[in-house]
């Protein structure tokens, strides 16, 4: 009988991977003498916002110093009472209006 692999049993399979990962990296982290912890916590911060290219744009953005003016805190206080009311539209809503 052919043995056949289902998605949900890769997923399982791939789902115990991580998690035995995740438990070796701790485990490794928490056997390591105090002197190494910050050179691994670098590394560990690197490599985190490297897989994120978001979060590394954000990151090196600079800095905004200007002031928030009132129309500003205006438009957003409207924002937020839009959003709290439900005067909102869906991701698929937008893209069709844009004819994506």
């Amino acid at each position: 009988m052919p043995v056949t692999t289902t998605v949900t049993d890769t997923m399982e399979a791939r789902a115990k991977d991580v998690e035995i990962r995740r438990e070796r990296v701790h485990r490794l982290v928490d056997e390591m003498h105090e002197g190494e912890l910050e050179t691994v916590e670098t590394l560990v911060e690197f490599v985190h916002e490297r897989g994120d290219p978001v979060r590394r744009k954000l990151l090196n953005a600079p800095y905004d110093d200007e002031p928030v003016t009132p129309d500003e805190e205006e438009a957003v206080r409207e924002a937020w009472e839009a959003v709290k009311a439900g005067d909102v539209h869906t991701m698929e809503e937008v893209k069709r209006e844009l004819g994506l």
